[in-house]
């Protein structure tokens, strides 16, 4: 266990972090989760934008990789321009 007041701020701010980075990684998770469940062309074009955002600012922070996000978002594309 830390014995300095910064260590265990430091501590106390990680965790926070943590749990933040992990609610909206979880977040863009189920999103593309309901979009590759989606049949239906119209919804699926309004899921992706929103995906897409949601990906960039995950990249952006550092919470996933950017050649991550960029492989998501083209499979969900790809996944897109297959519906009809």
């Amino acid at each position: 266990m830390a014995n300095h007041k910064s260590s265990l701020k430091k501590t106390r701010q990680i965790e926070a972090k943590r749990l933040h980075n992990r609610y909206f990684a979880k977040s863009a998770r189920t999103v593309l989760k309901q979009l590759r469940l989606t049949t239906d062309k119209t919804e699926a074009v309004k899921i992706l934008p929103e995906l897409t955002k949601m990906l960039d600012k995950l990249a952006k922070n550092n919470v996933i990789h950017k050649n991550k996000a960029s492989n998501l978002k083209s499979e969900a594309a790809l996944h897109v321009n297959s519906l009809q």
